[in-house]
């Protein structure tokens, strides 16, 4: 008999623009959990935050993470979230703009995975707080295969270098 392999993926979920009264960002990102499922099994959520925006848009986030087990191999994965991005009205047009909804794959059981379509563990991830903050709730153990640490460090490396940046401070502007 013959077993299906499973994959474990660290997902991360980011909605800044509702799509209706009651399709909020917050819920947005439920719906596409309950999408997600029809090919995976969740094993955890992390708690949905709210951030500010990167880029042009102006909208606050609502971001969270999953682990899923699929049997899906990164590929099929990917096209399964796109098509439910697509699905809940995401629309690849702008940057950084405000969108329906966002799902990338951030971490794989399987190590890394590099393709022309998709780069796993996702390219950015070590540096945004708005992915390991969620992250860490659910897998602060889960190691980036290409730097060898763990989410948990990751996001303490990111916190102290935010720390010891320079904060910009709104000063009164003096008459001339």
């Amino acid at each position: 008999m013959a077993t299906a392999i499973l994959h474990l993926y660290a997902l991360a979920l980011g909605s800044n623009r509702a799509l209706s009264a009651r399709l909020t960002p917050r819920r947005l990102l439920v719906e596409a959990t309950a999408r997600i499922v029809q090919h995976g099994r969740v094993i955890a959520i992390s708690p949905t935050i709210e951030t500010p925006p990167i880029g042009p848009s102006r909208r606050r986030y609502a971001n969270a993470a999953l682990l899923v087990q699929s049997p899906l191999a990164p590929p099929a994965m990917l096209a399964w979230l796109q098509s439910i991005e697509q699905a809940l009205g995401r629309r690849r047009y702008r940057r950084w703009g405000a969108r329906s909804i966002d799902i990338d794959i951030i971490l794989w059981s399987g190590g890394a995975w590099d393709s022309p379509a998709l780069t796993i563990p996702h390219p950015a991830f070590a540096a945004r707080d708005f992915v390991l903050t969620p992250l860490y709730s659910i897998a602060p153990t889960w190691r980036d295969p290409r730097s060898g640490l763990n989410v948990r460090h990751l996001r303490a490396r990111l916190q102290k270098a935010s720390q010891s940046m320079p904060q910009e401070v709104d000063h009164p502007r003096r008459p001339l």
